[in-house]
């Protein structure tokens, strides 16, 4: 308890110093008072930093197994990721430090343990009977580069091939090389006048274990005896092999090759194949060889009891099918079925009956693992169906261009969702149960609703139920779908504003309570929508185009320039920035034949039908000006309680009211602060040259950073919070010119496109407006670039019918705040330190006409604002809290005085600001571009929580962070995958029991049945007694330079740490003993049935003796 106190300490001495860093000693000693007044809960010891899960498809996955008996899938990936796959929900991510990809994977099955073989020669050992799974040896190979591993079930013996052609035998339970070592020469000898190159395959004879068989690259195969540690047969092909698979029985094997043919083996012809087949080959007819055909990368030979045996292989196309798509061949009988994947395939498995290789293999399913899904065909059924993937594997479908995170929603949020998601649903999967079903799910401690929304390039938005640590996708909304599509390159001229991904989402404003949504895309465009479950068909979209101009004069201005008359501040409506009408504009272009009045996007003009769920509501448009296209929206907001939606971007800002479908205010940001410009720019006609075209969204996906250019900030260029970029931060362009390297002074008197003032925050609220305010009233907080808070007064009709037919009233108020940095977030606390959320209105269903008393509630109906300012008292006050990407301020309202300032960062920047409630109190959490997540605490701002995390390493964390209530946040770790991360203490703590458990207790199948004569005339399956061979006392040690052990953190230490508590150590010690009470139980039958097979064995004996023993030798 020592070490919190002295942190109180600490956090007493800053809040002191954030204090006295404000202005005047008046407003210290009215800190003092408001600290007095405003009990602050939180403490640093309620927060702790934590990774949770990661969701999501395997970035750039390279290696696949799957444990038949526990039911467990395993998927590694180039950069050293191992993610786990159980039943669905139950899932895990583990990484190995060095990164390297990971080659090869390899189940101990049914024993809760997993061998990783990595691309940097190391082998490891992964523990996975507990939570968090974690390695407890590893091996690295020094001299040899390992290419193929090979693990026979039920064996502690891993046989390693080598790129030399050698092959090593590890003990997995030691971890330790044996002395017994295959060496090439001696397994090819004569048979090759050459290296025979890497082994490719190794595997053993399912009927005899003492016979090896090693795939050589070139073409070579050998069976090799373990115990006389010689070859018994050398089987040569002129085509290199890529993979090899037995039949059960052990008397025939398969192997596929580089000119897309397959060959079968019997094992004792070791002269020629027994047959060859070209499954893709054109079959010529002078019995010439069909022509060559792409590799066979892999094939596996499966049998049934019932029915011909399924040969299954990846490749192999003919060399003519040229773009089409990847397949995966499954031969069974006289017929072929060739399944088109949408990537390329990385590896596949198929999922038997039976864990012995030596049984009938009775196949049921193919997983596939491509580059960017997972799919699992059905083998039972006709036509080879899909299986439903239940994983949340699609957040890619189309690149993760922004994120939202949504933590503590109205409960009946998801039911409402998920209610229209269901009939999105595709037809035609397999009516099977998910056959990956392992491991049991966590307890769930966290009661809360989770909403993650997604945007994406294509314009789609995806909504995630992300409650209790897990993910599953609840509706899609296509945003595009309301635009016309154009048909060829020549049929875009108005989109190019961007080169590709015209739909592409950049901003996401939602309002949980209300569901009304909106959205700001690349084009320019804002959509916004309400959620209804009736079908409606819309005649025409009701649409706006904006005008939004930058205009400033400057040195190039020629004189003879005319300037266009200003709207006047303060006006409700401003005329000349509507273009009033509802479809694509007849002005296309100006006098001087530039493009002007267009937009960037062409609005459908035949009736939409809009199925249940997000419904369009309104579409708004910025439009091209004298030949320069509109400018990228750079912040958005909606508030369903006044009807009102704001945008803003590096020109200025546009007020729209949704409800009368007109624009309310369309001013240049300069004209916002009237005579109280401090850069005293003046208004011109906008210039004629061209801007620079916005990044192609998903060109940024792995953009990185140069790291002394991390401390500078992105917003000085004309660049969206969430994503739009400057053409420079494209990756194939010298970083060093992008945008981060451009730094902003303070004081800015010539501001070029670059540079411009864009609008970065938007805060609809009920406050002050100015200081000499006595009570509050609705109105807009609008942050820019340049650290300026300006406020604008919002006049509104009354309810009911009134609101439709009067005009809201916009006029700025005159007041001003600055900031240091670029504005990133605003929000409001009422005297006792509570947030005041905006107001919002109930959502109702709009689709649905109303009887008059319904109308008469709704005429005296106000919308809901959960703040208590309606009933202050003149007396009360608020406060603002502003962050900045430089510090943040906490401002007392009406008087304006800044009480409480923190400067967050001097070297870097805030991406990321949040002002999120956590254990009944609310916090600032902020992610910087350093790497370091912070938490102050308000309204004092004490500094509760600095750690460094991850630094800024590409715009995709940039673009995708955000923090949300209840300690939770979240960013785009790849873009296949989120990853979610806890800031509370409480939730690190309950971690470890939400998280499911891989491993269950489950009881080996029986092996099969040899029958007697088998037994008696050898034809069964053969033992090895390995112990006797690559035991040391045999083989003698392996050579130390060869490879070197390295002991994992995941040995007893590890064990202990996977759970905390009384309950888990009770917990692990009820397992050991279940399991040695099973192992016991397993000896007994064994005992059981030996003694049952020597007592029948030793009656036949005696039949065979009675019945043979009066004949002479000839009669037998």
């Amino acid at each position: 308890m020592r070490k919190f106190n002295i942190r109180k300490v600490l956090d007493g001495l800053t809040a002191v110093s954030s204090s006295a860093s404000a202005s005047s000693a008046a407003q210290q000693q009215q800190a003092g008072n408001r600290e007095s007044e405003i009990q602050e809960t939180l403490q640093s010891e309620h927060f702790q930093l934590c990774k949770t899960v990661r969701h999501g498809f395997p970035y750039q996955p390279s290696a696949l197994a799957f444990d038949p008996v526990q039911k467990i899938l395993a998927i590694g990936t180039q950069t050293g990721a191992l993610r786990l796959f159980g039943r669905p929900g139950v899932e895990c991510y583990c990484q190995h430090d060095s990164g390297a990809a990971v080659i090869q994977l390899q189940f101990l099955i049914n024993e809760g343990a997993l061998v990783s073989a990595l691309a940097d020669d190391t082998l490891h050992l992964w523990n996975l009977r507990q939570k968090r799974p974690a390695i407890l040896h590893s091996l690295k190979f020094n001299r040899e580069r390992i290419t193929f591993c090979h693990l026979p079930f039920q064996s502690k013996w891993l046989y390693v091939g080598t790129e030399r052609g050698n092959i090593h035998i590890v003990n997995v339970e030691s971890f330790t090389l044996s002395g017994y070592v295959i060496m090439w020469n001696k397994a090819i000898e004569l048979s090759s006048k050459s290296h025979p190159g890497p082994i490719v395959h190794i595997s053993d004879n399912p009927m005899d274990e003492g016979k090896l068989l090693i795939g050589f690259e070139s073409g070579t195969v050998v069976l090799w005896d373990l115990k006389s540690k010689k070859a018994d047969y050398r089987y040569t092909h002129d085509e290199a092999i890529h993979s090899v698979a037995w039949h059960h029985e052990g008397k025939q094997f398969i192997c596929s090759h580089s000119d897309g043919t397959l060959t079968i083996w019997n094992v004792k012809s070791p002269t020629k194949p027994f047959q060859t087949i070209t499954p893709h080959g054109k079959q010529l007819k002078d019995g010439k060889k069909p022509e060559p055909c792409k590799p066979i990368l892999k094939v596996e030979y499966k049998t049934t009891r019932a029915g011909e045996p399924f040969i299954i292989l990846s490749g192999g196309l003919s060399y003519d099918t040229v773009g089409r798509r990847p397949c995966l061949t499954v031969m069974h009988g006289k017929s072929t079925a060739v399944l088109e994947m949408d990537y390329s395939i990385v590896d596949f498995l198929t999922l038997c009956e039976t864990p012995y290789p030596n049984d009938f293999q009775e196949p049921y399913a193919v997983v596939v693992l491509l580059e960017k899904d997972l799919v699992l065909i059905d083998l039972a059924q006709n036509g080879y169906p899909i299986f439903e993937n239940p994983y949340p594997l699609t957040i890619h479908e189309s690149p993760v261009t922004c994120c939202e995170y949504f933590a503590d929603c109205p409960v009946d949020l998801i039911p409402a969702l998920y209610s229209v998601g269901a009939r999105q649903k595709r037809q035609g999967y397999s009516k099977k149960e998910w056959p990956i079903s392992g491991g049991n799910w966590g307890l769930v401690t966290q009661s809360y609703p989770e909403i993650i929304i997604t945007g994406h390039a294509d314009g789609s938005i995806k909504f995630w139920d992300a409650s209790a640590i897990t993910l599953q996708v609840l509706y899609k909304l296509k945003t595009a779908k309301v635009f016309e599509k154009s048909r060829n390159k020549d049929d875009r001229p108005n989109t190019d504003i961007v080169d590709e991904d015209p739909y592409a989402i950049q901003i996401i404003s939602w309002c949980p309570e209300s569901r009304m949504l909106c959205i700001a895309g690349v084009s320019a465009h804002v959509i916004i929508y309400r959620f209804s479950k009736q079908e409606v068909t819309t005649e025409v979209v009701p649409m706006l185009e904006v005008r939004l101009l930058y205009e400033i004069n400057d040195v190039e201005s020629p004189d003879g320039e005319q300037v266009p008359p200003l709207p006047t501040p303060g006006t409700g409506s401003n005329p000349q920035s509507i273009v009033p009408q509802s479809h694509p504009s007849t002005s296309s272009s100006s006098s001087d034949g530039l493009r002007d009045n267009v937009p960037c996007l062409k609005v459908k003009n035949s009736p939409l039908k809009q199925s249940p769920g997000y419904q369009i509501e309104l579409v708004i448009q910025l439009v091209w000006v004298s030949g320069e296209p509109p400018q990228q929206i750079t912040s958005l907001a909606v508030n369903s309680a006044y009807g009102l939606v704001v945008f803003g971007n590096c020109n200025g800002i546009a007020m729209v009211d949704y409800l009368q479908k007109t624009v309310l205010l369309n001013l240049g940001t300069i004209e916002l602060y009237g005579s109280n410009d401090p850069y005293r720019r003046e208004p011109r006609s906008p210039r004629k040259t061209r801007q620079p075209s916005g990044a192609g969204l998903c060109d940024i996906n792995e953009g990185t950073v140069v790291p002394e250019d991390r401390c500078k900030s992105p917003t000085s260029a004309k660049m969206s919070r969430k994503l739009s970029l400057p053409t420079e931060l494209k990756p194939d362009l010298d970083v060093k010119d992008n945008s981060f390297s451009r730094s902003r002074s303070s004081s800015v008197t010539s501001i070029d496109k670059e540079s411009r003032e864009a609008i970065s925050a938007l805060h609809f609220c009920e406050t002050f407006t100015r200081k000499a305010d006595t009570s509050p009233s609705p109105c807009l907080w609008v942050g820019t670039t340049l650290g300026t808070v300006l406020v604008i007064v919002l006049n509104l009709p009354p309810g009911g019918e009134q609101r439709l037919l009067q005009p809201v009233i916009v006029s700025p108020s005159g007041t001003i705040l600055r900031l240091k940095g670029a504005i990133l977030r605003m929000a409001f606390l009422d005297t006792t330190g509570s947030l005041v959320p905006p107001a919002h209105e109930p959502w109702r269903e709009h689709n649905v006409p109303e009887d008059k008393d319904e109308k008469d509630k709704l005429k005296k109906r106000r919308p809901v604002s959960v703040s208590p300012s309606s009933s202050q008292e003149i007396s009360e006050n608020q406060y603002a809290v502003i962050c900045s990407e430089k510090q943040a301020k906490v401002i007392s309202l009406p008087s304006q005085n800044c009480i409480y300032k923190q400067n967050i960062t001097e070297t870097s920047f805030v991406l990321r600001g949040d002002i999120v409630a956590l254990s009944n109190s609310i916090c600032l959490a902020c992610f910087c571009a350093n790497g370091h997540i912070m938490t102050f605490s308000l309204p004092s701002l004490r500094p509760l929580l600095d750690v460094y995390y991850l630094p800024l390493t590409n715009m995709r964390i940039a673009r995708t962070f955000c923090f949300t209530n209840n300690g939770q946040a979240l960013y785009l770790v790849s873009p296949t995958e989120i990853q979610r991360l806890t800031y509370s203490q409480e939730t690190c703590e309950n971690l470890q029991e939400m998280l499911g458990e891989l491993f269950t207790p489950v009881e080996t199948p029986e092996a099969p049945n040899r029958g007697f004569f088998k037994g008696l005339f050898g034809g069964g399956a053969q033992s090895l007694d390995r112990e006797e061979l690559f035991g040391e006392s045999a083989s003698g040690k392996a050579s130390r330079s060869l490879a070197q052990h390295i002991p994992g953190p995941g040995g007893i230490e590890g064990v202990k740490g996977a759970a905390s508590g009384v309950a888990g150590e009770l917990a692990r010690a009820r397992l050991a003993l279940d399991e040695r009470g099973q192992k016991l139980g397993e000896l007994e039958e064994k005992t059981a049935a030996m003694l049952y097979s020597a007592d029948s064995f030793s009656k036949h004996a005696h039949e065979m003796m009675l019945k043979y023993k009066d004949k002479k030798w000839y009669q037998f």
